[in-house]
C-alpha cells in the first residue's frame, strides 16, 4: 500500500512497511511511480496507500517484522521498521550514561540460555544511525540468528498501536500472536511467524516487542536460521520460547539503553503544508459504502481495513473466497494525468483506467482486475477498487477470476454514494 520521515508520519509508516513486506506482493506500478513523484509536495496525505493501488496497499495493514539492524547498516541482517524513527528525548539535567557496541553484546548474551555465540555485531548508544545488537546463538541444536534493537516512539502515538497490533491474517500467515499489557503499563506483542509470510521460504521469523509509557521500544527478534535470510535452515524453530522472549525483551537494562540515545540531529522542523489537505476519508465508512454496493449474490467472509482512506472485505459467491479491496482519497489531481493517460474520459469529466493482470508475482495464477477512477474538481477525488481470485494476500488461488466482474468493479467505483465522502 512510506520521502519516509517526519513531519507526515504516515509516509514513514508506509516505507517501511513496504520494505518489510518487500517480495511479498505485486503494486500497482503506474500509480507507485504516480505517487512517488507527489510526495514531496503533498506529504501532509494521512494516508497514500491509494495512490500505490492494488496489492500494495494491503501491505499497510501490518506486519510481524521488527528491526534487526537499521537500514543503513551492511554488516548484518536486516529488518526495518516503524520503530526506526525516533523522536526527541525530553530534556534532563544529566543525561543518562551510554552503552558501547561492547555493552550491548554483553547484556544480550548474559540474558540468553548457556551456548555459543559468533557472528557478534552492535552498535552502541552514541552512534546517531542507531543502537542494536546481533549474533549467531547455538544451544546446540542449531545456529540461530538473534537481534536486538532500541528506539523511540511518541508516548500515546497511533504509532504505538501499529507497533503492538497482531497483523491481520488476510495480509500476512502467522502461527501465533498476541498483544498484552504489562503491570507498570507496557504494551507487549509476542509474535510468531515467517520471514516470508507467502511461505516460498520457511525461515521462521519470531519476535518480541515492547513499548513502555515513556515510549521506550524494544525490539528482539530470532530465527530458525544463522541469517534472516539465503542461509539454510538449522532447527526446527528459534532458539527462545515466547516466555524466554518476554524474560529477555522486558529486562529492564534495555530501558536505560533507550534512554541513552541521542535525539535524532536530522529531525526535519515541520513547516505549515502550502495547500491544506482534507482529512482522510474514513476507513469505516468506506467499508460501510463498499458493503453496500456489493452484489446481493456475494456473502460477506471477512472485512477490515485501517482508520482512514482503506477498507477491504472477502466474498464467496459459492466459487470461493475473492478478495476485494478500495482505496478512496482527496487531493490526487496532480497525478492525474500519470494515473489515467490511458485511460478514458466520461461525459461527466471523470476520469476512468482499467487494469487486469497478474495480481502477485509470488503466488501463481494470482489474478488482480482494478478500476480506477476520479471524480472531476481541483480536488481529485478518486476511488479506487480491486479484486482478487484468492481470499487473501498469500494464499493461493481458489478460482479462476475474481468474484465481480469489470463491469461490477465499475458500477462500485462510479457509483454517486462516493461523493458523499468527497465532501
Amino acid at each position: 500500500m512510506p520521502e519516509n520521515q517526519s513531519p507526515d508520519p504516515f509516509e514513514g509508516r508506509l516505507t517501511a512497511a513496504l520494505r518489510d513486506t518487500g517480495d511479498r506482493f505485486d503494486t500497482d506500478r503506474a500509480a507507485l511511480v504516480a505517487g512517488g513523484q507527489t510526495r514531496g509536495r503533498r506529504a501532509r496525505m494521512r494516508r497514500r496507500a491509494g495512490v500505490l493501488g492494488g496489492a500494495a496497499g494491503i501491505a499497510l495493514v501490518g506486519v510481524g517484522g521488527a528491526l534487526l539492524l537499521p537500514a543503513e547498516d551492511s554488516s548484518g541482517p536486516e529488518r526495518s521498521s516503524v520503530a526506526s524513527s525516533t523522536t526527541a528525548r525530553p530534556s534532563a539535567s544529566s543525561s543518562p550514561a551510554p552503552f558501547s557496541d561492547d555493552d550491548l553484546l554483553r547484556e544480550l548474551k548474559k540474558r540468553l540460555p548457556e551456548g555459543e555465540f559468533s557472528e557478534e555485531g552492535a552498535r552502541g548508544t552514541a552512534d546517531e544511525l542507531g543502537a542494536f545488537a546481533h549474533l549467531v546463538y547455538d544451544d546446540g541444536k542449531g545456529a540461530a540468528a538473534i537481534g536486538i534493537s532500541f528506539a523511540r516512539v511518541e508516548p500515546g502515538s497511533q504509532q504505538i498501536r501499529e507497533l503492538t497490533e497482531c497483523p491481520d491474517r488476510t495480509f500476512v500467515e502467522y502461527d501465533d500472536c498476541s498483544t498484552s499489557r504489562l503491570p507498570d503499563g507496557s504494551l507487549l506483542k509476542l509474535y510468531q511467524g515467517y520471514e516470508y509470510p507467502d511461505r516460498r521460504v520457511d525461515t521462521k521469523f519470531w519476535s518480541a516487542d515492547l513499548v513502555t509509557s515513556k515510549g521506550q521500544h524494544v525490539t528482539l527478534s530470532e530465527w530458525n536460521s544463522p541469517a534472516q535470510k539465503d542461509a539454510p535452515i538449522t532447527r526446527p524453530n528459534p532458539p527462545l520460547s515466547t516466555a524466554q522472549l518476554k524474560e529477555v525483551v522486558t529486562a529492564e537494562v534495555w530501558r536505560r539503553v533507550v534512554d541513552a540515545l541521542p535525539e535524532n540531529p536530522k529531525q526535519p522542523t515541520k513547516k505549515p503544508a502550502a495547500d491544506p489537505v482534507p482529512p482522510g476519508v474514513s476507513g469505516k465508512k468506506i467499508g460501510e459504502t463498499l458493503t453496500a454496493l456489493l452484489p446481493q449474490k456475494l456473502d460477506v467472509v471477512k472485512q477490515g481495513g485501517q482508520d482512514t482512506e482503506y477498507a477491504y472485505v472477502v466474498v464467496d459467491d459459492g466459487k470461493g473466497q475473492s478478495l476485494v479491496q478500495i482505496n478512496v482519497q482527496h487531493g490526487m489531481s496532480d497525478v492525474a494525468d500519470q494515473l489515467y493517460g490511458n485511460g478514458q474520459t466520461l461525459p461527466d469529466g471523470t476520469r476512468v483506467a482499467t487494469r487486469q493482470g497478474n495480481g502477485d508475482d509470488r503466488v501463481a495464477g494470482v489474478v488482480m482486475w482494478t478500476v480506477d477512477t476520479m471524480r472531476p474538481g481541483s480536488d481529485g477525488f478518486r476511488v479506487v477498487v480491486s479484486a482478487f481470485n484468492n481470499g487473501a494476500a498469500h494464499a493461493e488461488p481458489g478460482r479462476a477470476t475474481p468474484a465481480l466482474t469489470m463491469e461490477q468493479l465499475k458500477e462500485i467505483a462510479l457509483s454517486p454514494k462516493w461523493d458523499q465522502l468527497a465532501k
